[in-house]
């Protein structure tokens, strides 16, 4: 029987000193997974290393990488394969959004090719470096951590378009190196609360009167709540595991519903959907 372990499939964690990374690399060495874990700053994941591997059984190897350079890049999967001797598994974690690029008109040609290589060049860069390792391990799994912003019209330029692409790109590796059992997936996540994420929203201020804009988003989320690291974390250990297989070039929405329909108090005022059902 097939078990969501990760035991014998070495993974490289991107974007692991904190939050959603933080909590994937978590997840893995608890599932028995040897991770190489890195930041720009090797002062912030070499904590992270250390308080994983002494709580799990899986290794937890620190490395300093700036992902958008292709030389440290090099040596963060130089430095996998010196540890475990291979890889099978990569999570193209590492990204971020700059907020004051909104929109178009307020995101300059700078910001927006920061995004893009943050968000999907970066990923790119991984993903190259690491396939021949990954082929050489007879597979392997990758996942790349997209956004809803990459599938309708939020905001956030530069950062929207760099999420969209990376579709197509993890669909090509899917396409191109499936037949040497490399399987290659995207997260496309909604609102997840992490610390700094809970911060920003109970700063801003709402734009219908709220104290601040944390109502208002969760008006747009069905379920009736934010998404958690630990559930980004669930799926990315499904999808880097054997229980996923099966599953190549698809996109995992982990929104809570936001990409279902309009916002809950409309589709309630015009169809009276918080009406409780009954058995008639």
């Amino acid at each position: 029987m097939v078990e969501l372990s990760l035991r014998d499939r070495p993974a490289i964690v991107t974007g692991a000193s904190r939050g959603i990374g933080r909590e994937i690399a978590a997840r893995f060495a608890e599932a028995g997974g040897d991770v190489a874990i890195c930041s720009r700053s090797l002062d912030d994941v070499r904590p992270v290393a250390e308080e994983l591997t002494a709580a799990h059984d899986g290794r937890v190897v620190p490395v300093e990488c700036d992902v958008t350079d292709r030389d440290e890049v090099r040596s963060l999967v130089d430095t996998a394969l010196d540890e475990f001797g291979e890889v099978k598994v990569l999570v193209n974690n590492a990204g971020g959004s700059d907020e004051s690029a909104n929109v178009a008109h307020r995101c300059d040609e700078e910001t927006f090719e920061r995004m893009v290589d943050l968000n999907l060049k970066s990923q790119f860069l991984l993903s190259k470096e690491v396939l021949p390792a990954m082929v050489a391990a007879g597979g392997g799994s990758m996942v790349h951590m997209g956004s809803v912003n990459g599938l309708f019209g939020i905001g956030l330029s530069g950062y929207s378009e760099a999420k969209s692409g990376l579709l197509a790109m993890s669909r090509n590796i899917a396409a191109h190196y499936g037949q040497h059992g490399v399987r290659s997936n995207v997260i496309s996540a909604g609102t997840i609360e992490t610390a700094s994420r809970r911060e920003e929203m109970e700063n801003t201020e709402g734009r219908t009167g709220d104290s601040n804009a944390r109502e208002g988003w969760l008006d747009q989320y069905p379920l009736g709540r934010f998404g958690t690291p630990r559930e980004v974390a669930d799926t990315s250990l499904f999808l880097a595991s054997e229980l996923s297989s099966f599953i190549t070039g698809e996109n995992v929405v982990l929104d809570g519903g936001l990409t279902t329909s309009l916002s809950t108090s409309f589709i309630n005022e015009v169809y009276d959907a918080d009406e409780v059902p009954s058995r008639r």
